[in-house]
Parts: structure tokens; C-alpha cells; sequence
């Protein structure tokens, strides 16, 4: 077993036994969310590097997200989109798809949950109805094509489909779209992030491309600034992009294998890198599951000024 760099960050006690599906940060403090191939949803607290509990399903865990600090919901294969209540030990069923739910959000707008399934349909839940779907779910969505990624920002929901499809959405009225896209990349799309600002989103790619994408389609809007974020990948490294200037800023050190999936604390001073191979090359022998948080130095994230050549003479 190969040794992480030390610059890899503190890596968490008792990771998940199996692949890692997701991870995200609190708003509201350093606890952090886990979903795992393992059949399990974790929260940890980072301050303390120590596991608050856990919760084990039926299949295994695709996604997850907080609804609180101590409360969250998870969905997997399954079928089955669940509430979890970590203070107390409780967990809820609110309904089910017909096939695997690979995604799952949070709405503080509506006050909704949102999830993504391999049935080619979002649905919405309202999690404060008493438990049974008939009860819980708000409406059912079509897609063109499986969902394999979900974004919100505000009232507004990015889906992204197999096909290389992207409905984007206001919850207020989800009848139909407000606008139908195709991906701009060539290959099936991985994952797709609103940008904080709420004025687009990036859309990655199994081939290793981002895209970086505007809810405006003026020309002004194309103009605007994308902003600094990280990604990673199959090759196990970490990345922190300037999309304005289309440059990478910085790398870190190569973790011990594939990158499942990145989230940054609330204030941007953390990272957790899930470290967990993600299956690209088949079975075979890797590096176990690991969760790594580091500290994020303002030098690695800041993007550095334009450089303008001399006036001629």
C-alpha cells in the first residue's frame, strides 16, 4: 500500500469500506456527509477527525446531501429516498423511483428534495408531509435520459442526463424547462455544479473536459467571469482552475487513487478529497478508501494578474 503524500491533507479515521460515491461539507459547520458503495451514509466531524454515526441501506449509497446539521437525506439502488436523523437514529422513507436514484438535493428555496434516477425522471418531495410517497411527493418529471447529475442554486435546478442532455428548470414552475440544452462536450457527461453567483453552471466529462456555461445565452452574459474551482480526476490528481483566464492554478500532490468526488467547507478554507477508485479500468487491485481534508492556502486559489505586454515606444 503506497503512502499519501504528506501534503495531502489529514486523512479521516473509520473511511468507508467500499468505493466512495459523494461527499459534501455542512453549511452551517466542519461536519461532513458521506455516501459509499458500502451500503452506508456517514457524518463526520472534521474538527475533531472522529465518525458521529451512520446509517446502512438496502443497496448501495449513490448520494447524499444535508437538510441540518445533524439531519440529511440519502438515495441509492435501493430505489429508495430516504431522512436520515443522525442525533436521534432515525431514518424515514419518503418515497421510491423505479430504478436506482443516483442524485439527490436539498432545496432551502422550496423547501424540497429533489432527487435523479436511472428511470429518466426527477421527482420532488416535500420532506414536512408524513411518511408514504402519496403523501411526500410533490411531481414527477420525465427526462430524455437517465439522470446522472443534479445541481441547485436558488430556485434553480440544472439536469444533466445521459445523452449528453441538460434540462434547466425553476422550481417555482417545473411544467417544463426553461430552456433545453446539449452538452458542448463531446463525450457522456460526469457532473454538473451551479456556479454560487447563480449565474450558470460547469459541466464535466468522462473524458477529462469541463465546460463552463452561462443561464443567459447573450453575448454579454458569455462575457462575464467564471470564477476560480477545483476538479478531479481518474489520474488521481487534484486541480484548482482560473476560468476566467482558462489556466490551472495550482496541482496538488498525486493522491493514492481516483478522485469520487471534492467538496469545499463553508468559508472555502477546506477541502475534502475522497480518494476511492472509481472503477475506470474495471476490476482489479487498488488503493483502499481514504478521505483527506486539507487547508486551502489562498496562493493556491487566488488567480494571479493579467500579464500585459509593454506599450511600444
Amino acid at each position: 500500500m503506497s503512502q499519501p503524500p504528506p501534503s495531502a491533507g489529514r486523512e479521516l479515521a473509520n473511511p468507508p469500506s467500499d468505493g466512495i460515491s459523494n461527499l459534501r461539507f455542512s453549511n452551517t459547520s466542519d461536519h461532513l456527509l458521506v455516501s459509499s458503495w458500502d451500503k452506508r451514509v456517514r457524518l463526520y466531524d472534521v474538527s475533531t477527525n472522529s465518525l458521529k454515526g451512520e446509517f446502512l441501506h438496502g443497496g448501495a449509497v449513490l448520494d447524499c446531501c444535508f437538510h441540518d446539521d445533524s439531519s440529511g437525506f440519502s438515495v441509492g439502488s435501493d430505489n429508495k429516498v430516504r431522512r436520515i436523523v443522525f442525533n436521534v437514529g432515525k431514518e424515514d422513507v419518503l418515497g421510491m423511483h423505479e430504478k436506482p436514484v443516483r442524485c439527490v438535493e436539498y432545496s432551502y428555496a422550496a423547501g424540497q428534495v429533489i432527487t435523479g434516477s436511472w428511470d429518466k425522471t426527477v421527482k420532488c418531495w416535500d420532506p414536512r408531509g408524513a411518511s408514504g410517497p402519496e403523501r411526500t411527493q410533490v411531481g414527477t418529471y420525465l427526462q430524455p435520459e437517465r439522470v446522472y447529475s443534479l445541481s441547485l442554486v436558488g430556485n434553480r435546478l440544472v439536469v444533466a442526463t445521459a445523452g449528453r442532455h441538460v434540462n434547466i428548470y425553476d422550481l417555482r414552475n417545473m411544467s417544463q424547462p426553461e430552456q433545453r440544452r446539449e452538452s458542448s462536450l463531446k463525450y457522456q457527461t460526469r457532473c454538473v455544479r451551479s456556479y454560487p453567483n447563480g449565474t450558470g453552471y460547469a459541466l464535466s466529462s468522462v473524458e477529462g473536459r469541463v465546460a463552463m456555461e452561462f443561464f443567459d445565452l447573450s453575448e454579454a452574459a458569455q462575457a462575464k467571469n467564471y470564477g476560480t474551482f477545483a476538479t478531479g480526476g481518474c489520474d488521481g490528481f487534484v486541480n484548482i482552475w482560473d476560468g476566467n483566464n482558462k489556466k490551472r492554478l495550482y496541482q496538488y500532490s498525486k493522491y493514492p487513487s481516483s478522485i469520487a468526488a471534492l467538496s469545499f467547507s463553508r468559508d472555502g478554507q477546506l477541502l475534502a478529497v475522497a480518494s476511492s477508485y472509481t472503477f475506470e479500468e474495471g476490476e482489479k487491485s487498488h488503493e483502499p478508501e481514504a478521505i483527506f481534508v486539507r487547508n486551502v492556502n489562498e496562493i493556491e486559489v487566488k488567480p494571479k494578474p493579467k500579464a500585459y505586454p509593454n506599450p511600444a515606444a
